[in-house]
């Protein structure tokens, strides 16, 4: 069997590539749909969820390696003609799911692949060149974008298959031709050389695309779909310092990986006087709206009632006075999570410049002092520490 194309069959590189992607895409969609079903209770049920999401995506990318070698080879090689050239609207029909499905071998996985980069946490590619893109930045709403592009995508790509698997069988079946038997092992001969129009069905083919895209933006599939709590609405507080700007970031550990995300929303109410004497300089009071939490691709299950039980519990609240010693500052007081008050320490630095004033601390806690994520006992799924980062800016009010 010859390796290159013939006006008259098929090479065996043609081959190799048309069975290798068939067999990745029917893996990997499975794999996708079994991983979206699969609960996430226990430690056990998250990690197993996690490696068959891990598969899924493994295989998505070698699928669109795969596929790229296989567009680029058939733009290479001349396609055999096809069997019935009178049959103008037949001929036309499947050139036209051959350009959907060129198309969507490539935009499935990529957007995939996207919808990963711009997000962190769960389930890793497993490959050693790490899980970011270049020019893919960490955003939430690329993330969900590119969520929606990737179902859009896989839609067209499904409807594409089933067309090229029907039309297939009925050469087989109705009209007993050799149209299948040229795509099997073994070299097979079939049909004569004759003009046809490319152009037509690659732009019918765009026109499907954007028309799938319309149905989409519809629907609002492009938007995020993750139950998130509400996030209240925080009062304003009267206090010396105004908070001008700042961070509260949060860094956890999920299989190995960290993942980092930050409250929107979170109030400050400080008060601090500039002394030279050890001891009490002031008082903190914080105030943050859980429901306000971004983590990733994580954020719904950070949320929910075995994590944060954002709905019950929509605040945190940090009660502390501000005290100076010889080795530096620390906010020395209460957190109360989740309906669990514990005392904590958080050790941070402080420039004061005329009426401006830098503040920046670390505090590393245990999820399990405030029963988080008690369904996962171990840390193979999930960390036991978590960093909370503060940074502000702040004014001395009049």
């Amino acid at each position: 069997m010859p390796t290159v194309n013939t006006p008259r069959s098929y090479g065996s590189v043609t081959k190799t590539f048309h069975w290798l992607t068939v067999l990745l895409i029917l893996t990997a969609i499975p794999l996708g749909i079994i991983a979206n079903k699969l609960d996430y209770d226990t430690s056990e049920a998250l990690a197993f969820k996690a490696f068959f999401f891990s598969m899924h995506k493994t295989v998505g990318v070698t699928a669109f390696f795969v596929a790229l070698a296989r567009v680029l080879w058939a733009l290479y090689q001349p396609k055999p003609a096809g069997l019935h050239p009178k049959r103008r609207a037949e001929s036309f029909l499947a050139e036209l799911v051959h350009w959907l499905l060129y198309g969507s071998l490539l935009l499935v996985p990529l957007s995939g692949w996207i919808h990963h980069a711009s997000t962190s946490g769960f389930a890793p590619i497993w490959w050693p060149f790490g899980q970011n893109l270049p020019m893919v930045p960490k955003n939430e709403s690329l993330a969900a974008l590119t969520a929606g592009l990737h179902i859009v995508f896989e839609r067209v790509l499904a409807l594409s298959i089933f067309l090229h698997v029907a039309g297939a069988l009925k050469h087989h079946f109705v009209d007993k031709d050799d149209t299948l038997r040229r795509m099997l092992p073994g070299t097979t001969e079939a049909g004569t050389p004759h003009a046809s129009s490319k152009l037509a069905p690659f732009v019918m083919a765009i026109v499907v695309w954007i028309a799938a895209l319309g149905v989409g933006l519809a629907i609002g599939i492009y938007n995020s779909h993750v139950a998130i709590a509400q996030s209240v609405a925080l009062e304003e507080v009267q206090s010396d310092w105004q908070v001008d700007s700042g961070m509260l970031s949060l860094e956890i550990t999920q299989f190995g990986s960290l993942v980092s995300g930050s409250f929107e929303d979170w109030i400050a109410e400080i008060t601090y006087t500039e002394l030279e004497s050890q001891g009490s300089h002031g008082t903190l009071r914080a105030v943050i709206s859980i429901g306000s939490l971004t983590l990733g691709s994580v954020t719904g299950q950070a949320l929910g009632p075995d994590f944060f039980d954002a709905s019950t519990h929509p605040t945190a609240e940090f009660n502390a006075d501000l005290i100076f010693q010889a080795d530096g500052y620390t906010a020395d007081g209460t957190l109360s999570i989740r309906g669990t008050a514990i005392p904590v320490s958080m050790p941070f630095d402080l420039q004061v410049e005329g009426e401006k004033a830098q503040v920046k601390g670390r505090l590393e806690l245990d999820r399990r002092d405030f029963k988080i994520g008690d369904n996962l006992p171990n840390e193979g799924s999930l960390a036991f520490k978590v960093n909370v980062d503060v940074t502000l800016t702040a004014t001395r009010t009049p």
